[in-house]
């Protein structure tokens, strides 16, 4: 019986698909458009655009609204406008108007389950793009025939991919080149001159495998690299201090780092941002940026933790509808704070709109019903809790979709998905891109994996391509995009090439440590060249030239300064460092502190006091209080004898030197006999706040200070020292071969030899490696 009923309704199916295949093709201008115009033309036109829709046209009726798509050809059923004028959905349409007659919506079916088309002449109109949540693994394409060497499943996708738009079979770029850019992409340094040259020389087919490998293997330098690119999405910021009325922003440095060193799985990664339940954890991305303080309530730290795990886990941008109903996506006010309830310690969240409280609450759910799990309490550990597994849910492809396309965008130059925030637009290969999110989770959510995956690809090897203007409409991949070297990258090149390399300063008055760029404040050069104020999420930085880095790399101190000091360090020219006869890191714990040190053989002493981050450096007022300088004579106050410079001096009475943050003080002691120098240094604020969070640093020098080496440096920096230079010719070698890779052509070389002549200076030397930083080729990565 089930069988006989199973063939009838199989006959009835395809009758009715054949009847409709013989029924006359439907005129949307001359039966369609007239039925919109009239029944719904009056809420949805190009104007009004309720629900984000207008039907006043084919195209903006097949674009649909905020809801997504409306009409699927071929698929009526499935159609939310039949959905709408049928009741199906609610509320029905037109909205408080009689309902369209069975034969109006008879002519709609008919026009959509015939392919929507724009005349009975057309070809059916194509699907808008939806957006998939779960993941499904696609079929590998077959090899394209005659192209060789095309194995790699992304190259199989590729390859297909290419051989529909007509284009060529892939070809690789040189060996020098390839070194170049996965040095860069996987460690964010230059291939060392001598490293290149063995790795050109070598003969072996699978070297460029083991290259990655190796540098994949370097967990330190892959750390180093890549923590600056989470950084950027985590808005995690070293040397930045925020004050915040709610909760002090808290670096997650040390675990970011540790957990990339580790390569710690990317489920376990984004479980720990979400649930931080360990001493260790990174508890503050959910505290996020309140630096100032609660300003509405859409910056509250739990709206905050939902936008940001939204952008950047989901590609989904929850900023419009924190205050309203969004008017360019179908996420509603209501979503964004049923999310932001998972990071709240309040029962449920009351709603407001654009500020206004409205007579409505929020508890936890998620932006995608079928995912939802209810907490197993109120508590907010509970609440986090429900709200990693709902991100890391298996059935859930947003999250290895968003985090696959955000690889291959720092990779390639552009995503799989052009904007990587806003992962519900369409890829220009949908299938590799569902290949690379299950590879991804199949093997572990490895990091590594994936870089190296994308990286031993014919298709990363591929020429790059420039990018010309804005992104075309029709988007058609034709090889990676050109890219710029980031602000970090640019200033450890610098390191590399010179041995000069920045501070990093730990806290509690240790020893200062040579440092790659990551690891040190932004100083005017980095900024002009792109790193982020980290106090919202940046997925991608800004690439085009502006006037400000112009300005910077043309005549900016800090670039100036710094290869002055490369050159000096690359000739040996640079003389020890004086050291600080006191040194003492201040913190309001701490309190006043009295020194009492020999200068007996001191002609000047240099007073300095300097910032160590506190929030507002420009209202910390700081004392030598009770200085006095001691001799066989007696001792005499500081105060009495006049400065030979006073930079940053405060008026005051006679019992100390009265100074504002930062300043330098000097005197001239000569011949005076004094053998001691004592007193207290001390803060004289009146109110001690978080607004201020005052933490600053003496220093009494008996020698002209570096202002740049105040502290002793620990022996040692990122890579090993190079041996110093005397030649020109070594010189000309060193800054071609590690900045550019390669040898200076005949006239690069007579033109540098004329510039440094036959003995070196530190100022020839110094315009020679700025005229190299200047060169397209060492600032690009092609």
């Amino acid at each position: 019986m089930r069988a006989a009923w199973t063939l009838t309704l199989l006959v009835s199916v395809a009758g009715a698909l054949l009847a409709q295949q013989r029924a006359p093709l439907i005129d949307f201008d001359r039966q369609v458009h007239p039925l919109l115009t009239e029944k719904c033309h009056s809420c949805h036109n190009q104007e009004k655009r309720s629900g984000g829709l207008s039907l006043s046209t084919l195209k903006e009726t097949l674009e649909g609204g905020r809801s997504g798509s409306t009409v699927r050809p071929g698929n009526s059923g499935g159609s939310l406008l039949v959905q709408r004028l049928t009741g199906e959905a609610k509320p029905q349409m037109p909205l408080g108007a009689s309902p369209l007659s069975e034969p109006e919506i008879s002519v709609i079916r008919t026009w959509i389950d015939q392919g929507a088309r724009a005349t009975p002449a057309s070809a059916a109109a194509r699907p808008k793009w939806e957006a998939p949540v779960t993941l499904k693994r696609p079929k590998v394409p077959a090899a394209v025939s005659g192209w060789k060497n095309l194995n790699q499943p992304i190259d199989r996708f590729v390859s297909s991919y290419l051989a529909k738009h007509n284009l060529p079979e892939p070809r690789s770029v040189s060996d020098g080149l390839f070194a170049r850019r996965v040095y860069l992409d996987i460690t964010g340094l230059l291939p060392p001159p001598e490293e290149l040259r063995r790795f050109v020389a070598n003969g072996a087919p699978d070297k460029r495998k083991k290259l990655v490998k190796h540098l994949l293997a370097d967990n330190r330098g892959y750390a180093e690299h890549w923590i600056s690119f989470w950084n950027d999405l985590l808005r995690n910021d070293e040397g930045v201090v925020y004050y915040s009325e709610t909760a002090q922003r808290k670096s997650i440095t040390p675990w970011l780092f540790t957990s990339l060193e580790t390569n710690l799985p990317y489920d376990q990664f984004v479980s720990k941002l979400l649930n931080p339940v360990e001493p260790t954890d990174p508890e503050g991305f959910l505290i996020g940026v309140n630096w100032r303080g609660v300003v509405n309530a859409s910056q509250t730290p739990a709206m905050q933790a939902a936008q940001n795990a939204a952008q950047v886990f989901l590609g989904i941008n929850l900023k419009c509808n924190s205050c309203h109903d969004s008017f360019i996506s179908r996420w509603k006010l209501k979503d964004a704070y049923s999310l932001a309830s998972y990071f709240s310690a309040e029962p449920k969240l009351q709603l407001f709109r654009c500020d206004v409280a409205q007579d409505l609450y929020a508890e936890p759910a998620f932006l995608y019903p079928e995912f939802n799990l209810e907490p197993a309490s109120g508590s907010l550990a509970d609440r986090r809790a429900a709200a990693a597994s709902i991100f890391l849910d298996r059935r859930n492809g947003r999250v290895p979709r968003t985090l696959v396309n955000r690889i291959w965008e720092r990779m390639t130059g552009r995503g799989l998905v052009e904007n990587a925030d806003e992962m519900d637009g369409e890829p220009w290969n949908p299938e590799l891109l569902d290949w690379l999110a299950n590879d991804f989770v199949e093997h572990g959510y490895d990091l590594k994996r994936l870089i190296g995956t994308i990286a031993m690809s014919r298709t990363y090897q591929m020429p790059s391509v420039p990018r010309t203007g804005s992104q075309p409409a029709e988007f058609v991949f034709r090889g990676p995009e050109v890219r710029r070297i980031t602000a970090e990258q640019f200033a450890d090149a610098i390191g590399s090439v010179t041995g000069e390399w920045h501070i990093y300063q730990p806290a509690g008055g240790k020893p200062g440590v040579y440092s790659r760029e990551w690891h040190v404040p932004a100083n005017p050069l980095t900024r002009a060249l792109g790193t982020p104020v980290r106090d919202q999420v940046y997925s991608v930085r800004e690439a085009q030239a502006t006037t400000l880095q112009a300005l910077e790399l043309v005549n900016g101190e800090t670039l100036t300064h710094w290869l002055s000091r490369g050159a000096r360090r690359m000739l040996d020219e640079l003389p020890p460092e004086p050291v600080a006869l006191f040194d003492k890191p201040y913190v309001v714990k701490a309190g006043p502190v009295a020194f009492d040190i020999d200068i007996s053989s001191a002609n000047k002493l240099w007073l300095l006091v300097r910032d160590m981050g506190s929030y507002s450096p420009e209202k910390v007022e700081a004392i030598w209080a009770k200085a006095e300088l001691v001799g066989p004579s007696g001792s005499t106050l500081l105060s009495s004898l006049p400065p030979l410079a006073g930079a940053g001096l405060r008026d005051g009475d006679a019992d100390g030197v009265r100074v504002k943050t930062p300043s330098k003080v000097v005197y001239d002691i000569a011949g005076r006999g004094f053998k001691r120098f004592r007193g207290v240094v001390a803060l004289e604020n009146k109110e001690i706040t978080s607004e201020i969070n005052p933490q600053v640093r003496f220093f009494v020098f008996d020698q002209e200070p570096n202002l740049e080496r105040l502290t002793p440096i620990e022996p040692g920096s990122p890579l090993p020292p190079q041996p110093a230079l005397n030649t020109s010719s070594g010189v000309i070698d060193r800054v071609f071969h590690y900045a550019l890779g390669r040898n200076p052509s005949p006239d690069e070389r007579r033109t540098a030899d004329a510039a440094l002549g036959q003995h070196p200076s530190s100022d020839a030397l110094a315009d020679l490696l700025w005229a190299i930083l200047m060169k397209p080729e060492f600032q690009l990565i092609y």
